[in-house]
């Protein structure tokens, strides 16, 4: 979520190439430690014993998002946090509450799109998303999060090829 669009020269190559054109809004930002691994348990690799969906692995399907314009995660910027998923396996639902690295970040909408497109892929049907901004983090926060929340409109966005393209680069693995 460092925002603003165009690609940033560094060692002599060109980085990023994010939505839009012009200088980033958030040239330097701050990178954050990775946390670890979660340690597979025995009952998790027991086949026999249903497996419920905590917040930890919603935040591992999540953490290894590339934010649009930069080559780092969301977890290296601090926009996802696993304190900030909750998860209800029991009611199937599922709530992530990210944080852009600016107020204006004009990249908002694009990452919380992401960020539930990952979790539609990944999670088996019967789960509800909410995907929105922490409360108080960003200037646009109501209209973000009623975009996200409005399926017809995520349903609309993932049609545009164009930003399917730009979504599914944030899904894919860095070489």
């Amino acid at each position: 979520m460092i925002c603003g669009g165009g690609s940033a020269m560094v060692g002599g190559g060109v980085v990023g190439g994010g939505v839009g054109g012009g200088l980033l809004e958030n040239a330097n930002p701050l990178i954050y430690q990775r946390s670890g691994e979660r340690p597979v348990t025995a009952g998790e690799e027991d086949e026999q014993v249903p497996d419920s969906i905590d917040a930890r692995e919603i935040f591992d399907l999540i953490r290894s998002i590339n934010d649009p314009e930069h080559p780092l995660t969301l977890e290296e910027l601090n926009v996802v946090e696993q304190v900030r998923v909750q998860v209800s396996d029991p009611e199937s639902t599922v709530a992530v509450a990210f944080t852009p690295t600016i107020p204006h970040c004009s990249m908002a909408t694009l990452i919380g799109l992401s960020i539930k497109v990952k979790l539609l892929r990944s999670l088996p049907q019967r789960f509800k998303m909410d995907v929105h901004i922490t409360p108080g983090t960003h200037a646009s926060e109501h209209a973000v999060n009623k975009q996200l929340a409005d399926k017809e409109r995520v349903a609309a966005a993932l049609e545009n090829t164009h930003l399917l393209e730009v979504v599914n680069q944030c899904l894919s693995a860095r070489s």
